[in-house]
C-alpha cells in the first residue's frame, strides 16, 4: 500500500496509525524506503512512502517475570 506523508509525520505515528503498532514495524516500513534515513525525524510533507503487508507483528517476549 502506498501512503502519502502529512505534515509534521514520523514514520513511528505513521506504522502506529497504519499497522496498530510502531514496534518492529518501522524497520520493516524503512527497509521497504530506504531514502527516508536522508529526510531525518521528521518525514517530508507529500513523501509516497511504500507500506508493506506485515502479517505479524508480535514480538517475542524475553521479559524475565519477578515472580518467575
Amino acid at each position: 500500500m502506498q501512503y502519502r506523508s502529512r505534515q509534521g509525520e514520523t514514520l513511528d505515528l505513521i506504522c502506529y496509525r497504519h499497522y496498530g503498532t510502531s514496534h518492529l514495524t518501522t524497520e520493516i516500513v524503512m527497509q521497504a524506503n530506504p531514502e527516508l534515513a536522508e529526510q531525518g525525524l521528521i518525514i517530508v510533507e507529500n513523501t509516497l512512502l511504500e507500506l508493506p503487508q506485515i502479517t505479524s507483528t508480535t514480538p517475542v517476549n524475553n521479559t524475565l517475570q519477578l515472580w518467575d
